[in-house]
């Protein structure tokens, strides 16, 4: 056999782009899966398969035809079900068919957090009518957070500050949700200080944890990241505790190997669990320039068994997002040059084949003397960059 491990990879963006680099360095062979043709991923992949993954025949006929090693999921909508029933015919699904099917839905990873592991969380509620999203709104109070309890990048994510806006709220919500189920979340507002991921990763060597990654949303979705985040001692133990908790838990029938962005907001001292994902995070494109080893190659080695350093340290670095702003197949970028320009600046550039509005299409990376500074120098880098449409 020529290469360590056959990949089966469910998604293929940004992420998991980055993941095939560092899976196929390590030797492996990766096939990567997607609705649409020419996806990011596949762009460097050894084979590519082209379905949706909620079409549970296709995803199982994918992996009949491949026979992987590892199924790597890279992104939430998948028919969880088929994931569980490969699982227990013997194929390892990354980390686990379990953390899959919990995190597959906002409701399910936050009924875990909050219900059996007793995680500090905001109040939240659920509804799947309008009338429903009302009765929650009266007894959490507002303002609150708005949400599908499946999407991505902040799809279908608002906040509600009156009565009035609630419906709103609620078409857009619905309107941007993914998968087959008309179901919101509705939370506290909470003011929080700042928020963070922390990446934490689960190998067979233990639990390892990232230097903590600060982030700035819009949209519900991230533009800048930064790394590391300044936090207390304090309240980053209890957000390891809690981190290392629910991670231990996705575990099921599976190793749960892998590396997980575990989402908190930070008041104070007190640490609130936000969210979960049981994969590369879009705030750890930060790790590209800020760690030896990046999120990507984390994720690589866990999965694979490999070992990992003890700990793993993070130089003061920032990624800023570049952002399209209309649907188009024919445009081009400019200004790299003038980027690259401004001093310890990276760029990656995602290579989608369309362009929408607020769809991220690149990320900026600079290293400077502290991470405030490394923040400025991306922005202004990810500004140079443009994007030119015919």
């Amino acid at each position: 056999m020529s290469h360590i491990a056959t990949i089966l990879l469910l998604g293929s963006g940004e992420l998991g782009r980055e993941f095939v680099i560092s899976a196929k360095r390590l030797g492996a062979r990766v096939i990567a899966c997607d609705s649409y043709d020419n996806a990011p991923a596949m762009q460097l992949a050894d084979a590519r398969e082209v379905f949706s993954m909620l079409d549970g025949e296709a995803l199982r006929a994918a992996v009949e035809k491949h026979r992987p090693d590892l199924i790597v999921p890279e992104i939430e909508a998948i028919r969880t079900e088929v994931l569980g029933d490969l699982e227990a015919e013997g194929f390892t699904i990354v980390p686990s068919a379990r953390a899959a099917q919990l995190t597959m839905n906002r409701d399910a990873i936050r009924d875990l957090a909050a219900g059996e592991l007793g995680l500090v969380t905001s109040q939240y509620g659920y509804a799947e009518s309008f009338a429903e999203a009302q009765d929650v709104a009266a007894r959490i109070g507002y303002p609150l957070v708005m949400k599908p309890v499946m999407s991505s990048s902040g799809k279908g994510q608002s906040k509600v500050d009156t009565p009035e806006a609630l419906e709103a709220a609620w078409d857009y919500a619905v309107a941007n949700m993914r998968g087959d189920r008309a179901r919101v979340i509705c939370e506290q507002f909470i003011a929080f200080d700042y928020e963070i991921t922390l990446l934490t990763v689960r190998h067979a060597g233990g639990i390892t944890f990232c230097p903590p990654i600060g982030h700035r949303q819009e949209r519900g979705d991230y533009r800048e990241s930064w790394q590391p985040a300044a936090m207390s001692s304090a309240a980053l133990l209890k957000a390891q505790d809690m981190a290392a908790k629910v991670v231990m838990a996705l575990q099921g029938g599976g190793r749960g190997w892998g590396l997980y962005g575990v989402e908190f907001f930070v008041r104070g001292e007190e640490v609130i669990f936000s969210e979960l994902s049981p994969r590369p995070h879009d705030t750890g494109m930060v790790t590209l320039a800020s760690q030896d080893l990046t999120e990507f190659d984390l994720h690589a080695r866990a999965i694979l068994g490999l070992p990992l350093p003890a700990e793993i340290a993070a130089r003061a670095a920032a990624s800023a997002v570049i952002l399209a702003d209309r649907d188009s197949t024919s445009f081009a970028f400019e200004g790299l040059a003038d980027a690259l320009a401004l001093g310890d600046v990276d760029v990656r550039i995602f290579g989608k084949p369309v362009t929408r509005p607020y769809r991220r299409m690149g990320v900026a990376l600079a290293r400077a003397g502290d991470a405030p500074a490394a923040v400025e120098l991306a922005k202004a880098a990810a500004s140079k960059l443009r994007i030119v449409y015919d």
